[in-house]
């Protein structure tokens, strides 16, 4: 059965506390997908962000982003003040101001956490004990791992003091007693975050909408993750990188990508059994119904960039796991609901572990129309698959359009039949609706027909705007539902509504007389 999803993260949400959030909007965006025929939501990671406010560079691969709390929940809960002047509204605007979201987010939620352990009754403070305890594999070190980076002013763990950047034991227990108060407030965030996105997910599941989450294959160096683990990282004894990840030059990128981000010690991770990543996978099922690993290929073989490096020119391939991980994970948790991010340049070996895997991987249509017969043109998908206009990572389909060469033009315009009357974005909407892929994803800015000015991030690069889109409220209209629901009824990738069939029978001698 086909299916369709759109592709918006909850940042993008329109809300007058300056960042979407898991609130009124996020649930009004559910009824928007219900109405436009869609299956699937899909975002991107929702982890706490760091530097250049990636979601993809996040301080825990478990921990949720406060900024993403709901406020106005807070306020109805008794835990926040509508006329407090700390809860001054921030001034909305198109893009996302993340540096005093984050400023503005640390005041108001630690009165909302005194409020709380002032006001809880016993069956509230149980319920906030049993998340802790429920979560305690990873929420112990990251609530330690935050008030840390608070008391060294949001300084990276490998820049503080020797005894507790190498975890000594002592250490640990003098900054645990020390900061108990900023790591009770840390759990208390979290608590809220999951009991505002569970909340959610119930909402949307109810209504028919699957949540399709994000999971990038690594994780940042400024995290507890490696903080807390340095032995699953390539790290030298001093616990600096050896290598780091990134891309060779490809189209994103002449001189490559450099990610930076710390390369996992495979051979540990199989002497483990992949513990970690079992723990992961199965947190992310809980999650999300179905869950989009970044970077595949780098399963097979991964790039590896001598740390230090300014750019991502100079680097090896190194061998991964491969099946030996997926084949740990599928005994111990089952059949699980991935999909391949499979992009880029694919070996034979990257392409037969994605084929004896069984994750459906992906195509994107933007990358399709260089003028030889590429396996991202329609023609050559297959069923197990999602279709793109684009990712994140991609500009809108106007921008594209706009900017592409005059024979990449040519040649989309010819193949997917692109007219002023329609508006390329539907044609390339139309197109990838009509492909045999399973799943099609299209970006919300797509559906708006918006150009460049609305692209969601540029890689290799910090700043410009990237991760700050946000949509406009008027944008969600009837019209729009409706115009979204005409596409996907028409390449039946709306969802079916089963009718019921009532069975009727003649009255018997046990039908009550006086009715």
């Amino acid at each position: 059965m086909h299916s369709c999803g759109i592709l918006l993260h909850i940042t993008s949400l329109p809300d007058k506390y300056g960042i979407g959030t898991l609130g009124k909007q996020a649930y009004k965006f559910v009824d928007f997908l219900v109405k436009s025929g869609q299956e699937y939501w899909q975002l991107l990671p929702i982890g706490p962000t760091g530097f250049g406010d990636s979601p993809y560079q996040s301080y825990s691969a478990y921990a949720g982003n406060p900024l993403l709390i709901d406020l106005e929940k807070l306020i109805e809960e008794g835990l926040l003040d509508a006329d407090d002047t700390d809860l001054q509204l921030i001034e909305r605007k198109q893009f996302t101001d993340f540096g005093q979201l984050d400023s503005f987010r640390q005041v108001v939620l630690k009165k909302a956490c005194k409020v709380f352990l002032d006001k809880a009754d016993s069956t509230v403070l149980s319920d906030f004990q049993a998340f802790c305890n429920i979560n305690n594999f990873w929420l112990e070190d990251y609530a330690l791992f935050t008030a840390l980076k608070k008391h060294f002013r949001n300084a990276m763990w490998t820049e503080w003091d020797d005894d507790i950047r190498l975890r000594r034991h002592d250490a640990l227990e003098r900054y645990a007693e020390q900061l108990a108060e900023e790591t009770t407030c840390v759990k208390f965030i979290q608590y809220k975050f999951f009991e505002q996105y569970n909340a959610l997910k119930k909402y949307a599941n109810s209504k028919g909408i699957k949540l399709y989450g994000d999971m990038p294959i690594y994780v940042s160096m400024d995290s507890s993750d490696i903080w807390a683990n340095p032995e699953m990282f390539m790290l030298d004894e001093d616990r600096r990188p050896t290598k780091v990840a990134g891309c060779p030059p490809d189209a994103f990128s002449k001189t490559g990508q450099l990610w930076g981000n710390p390369l996992y010690n495979w051979d540990y991770m199989e002497e483990t059994g992949y513990g970690w990543w079992i723990a992961r996978v199965e947190y992310s099922g809980r999650l999300f119904d179905l869950t989009r690993i970044d970077h595949f290929r780098g399963f097979e073989s991964f790039y590896a960039i001598p740390y230090g490096n300014e750019t991502a020119e100079i680097g090896e391939w190194l061998p991964g796991p491969s099946m030996k991980l997926f084949k740990a994970i599928r005994e111990e948790l089952g059949d699980v609901n991935l999909v391949a991010e499979d992009l880029g340049f694919l070996t034979e070996d990257v392409r037969k572990m994605l084929k004896e895997s069984g994750f459906p991987g992906m195509n994107v249509l933007e990358f399709a129309f260089g003028g030889e017969d590429s396996n991202y043109l329609p023609h050559n998908y297959v069923r197990n698959s999602v279709v793109y206009i684009g990712t994140h990572d991609n500009d809108t389909a106007i921008g594209w359009y706009n900017s592409c060469d005059k024979e990449t033009r040519k040649n989309a315009k010819k193949y997917m039949a692109l007219s002023k009357k329609e508006g390329v974005n539907w044609g390339m909407i139309r197109t990838a609706y009509s492909s045999v892929s399973d799943l099609a994803v299209i970006q919300m800015q797509d559906f708006l027909g918006l150009g460049s000015e609305a692209r969601m991030n540029i890689p290799s690069t910090i700043g410009n705007g990237n991760w700050a889109w946000r949509l406009d409220e008027k944008a969600l209209s009837d019209k729009l539902a409706e115009k979204i629901m005409k596409y996907a009824k028409r390449y039946f990738r709306a969802p079916v509504k089963k009718k019921i069939k009532v069975k009727v029978t003649k009255k018997t001698d046990m039908t009550n007389s006086d009715e």
